[in-house]
């Protein structure tokens, strides 16, 4: 059986497909679509299309990506989303071949995530008591970020939370993962203490809007936008906003540099690693591992700042 003769056909049926049988996040078919649009859009170019793409002219259009200037990361997602396309044909039958399983990737520069010190957390966490137009906004914006750094959640997972979540002053949250993957995490009582406060003040403005007409939200930070919650987006904005104020630079300070932050002051602390794998939601220990590394190069930070040697300082006192 032949496949579609429409590239974007061929994208719709494959992101169509990784929706129903995988459970693939928006974010991840949006991220699909975007990368197998340009593919088409290259070979379209060159009066070809996925029916008849050979291993040499992916390789070319690898290539083409690399003289853009285009990261490892971002040509190794296109290879994969390349690779997971024809999967999906060859299972269709729509191809008898995969072009793209023998390719090698560029890899992947290995650069170490950006963290926070315990210290700017803490001014972040203050700047949200005091940052908002309202008492609403400044009891939102606290819970938004204690829950963050208390739970290491990704930004997607925290501003989608259900509000069914936060009933009964929880010690442990639910979290809906990525692929639909459900996991527990402790909440701390600063978290606890936040959200009990949230959840008063949000149920309170939910019932006032319900008695003029309006339909009941089902998400802890609900919004009138399309979404229906907060958008990533708006909490990005939010958090640059609180880095300014706690006198944080808005350059380290990401949704998910607390993420990191939550990680890697658990390992500092004594955390052992299958924890903070399971915490973080993450499918491999290798992904998790980066935070030894962070730690390590921290350490070696403090020693070369702080050791008197390493600054070449003779050291005081009278020993023998």
């Amino acid at each position: 059986m032949s496949g579609p003769d429409d590239g974007a056909d061929w994208i719709s049926a494959f992101l169509e497909a990784q929706a129903a049988e995988l459970g693939a996040a928006t974010n991840t078919l949006l991220a699909y679509g975007r990368d197998l649009k340009d593919v088409m859009g290259w070979i379209g170019r060159r009066k070809r299309d996925f029916a008849t793409l050979s291993r040499d002219e992916i390789e070319d259009y690898l290539i083409h990506c690399d003289a853009q200037g285009l990261s490892k990361a971002t040509r190794a997602r296109r290879l994969s989303a390349i690779r997971q396309l024809y999967r999906f044909a060859f299972e269709e039958g729509w191809r008898s071949d995969n072009p793209a399983i023998q390719i090698r990737g560029p890899g992947r520069d290995k650069r170490l995530p950006k963290t926070l010190d315990v210290i700017e957390v803490d001014r972040l966490l203050a700047a949200a008591r005091e940052t908002g137009r309202s008492p609403t906004d400044r009891l939102r914006n606290t819970c938004l970020m204690e829950l963050l750094y208390a739970t290491g959640m990704r930004v997607s997972e925290l501003v989608a939370l259900p509000v069914s979540a936060a009933r009964g002053d929880p010690r442990m949250l639910l979290i809906l993962g990525k692929g639909g993957k459900e996991r527990m995490v402790p909440l701390s009582p600063p978290a606890r203490a936040a959200l009990a406060a949230w959840l008063a003040e949000r149920d309170s403005a939910e019932d006032a809007s319900v008695a003029k007409g309006a339909t009941p939200s089902r998400f802890l930070f609900p919004s009138r936008g399309k979404s229906g919650h907060l958008t990533r987006h708006r909490f990005y904005l939010l958090i640059k906003e609180l880095a300014v104020v706690g006198g944080v630079s808005p350059a380290k300070v990401t949704p998910h540099t607390l993420r990191h932050a939550f990680a890697t002051h658990l390992l500092a602390n004594g955390a052992d690693l299958r924890s903070i794998q399971t915490l973080l939601g993450h499918a491999d220990i290798a992904t998790t591992e980066i935070y030894t590394h962070v730690l390590d190069e921290r350490l070696a930070e403090l020693v070369m700042e702080h050791h008197p040697l390493a600054r070449g300082r003779k050291p005081t006192g009278s020993g023998t």
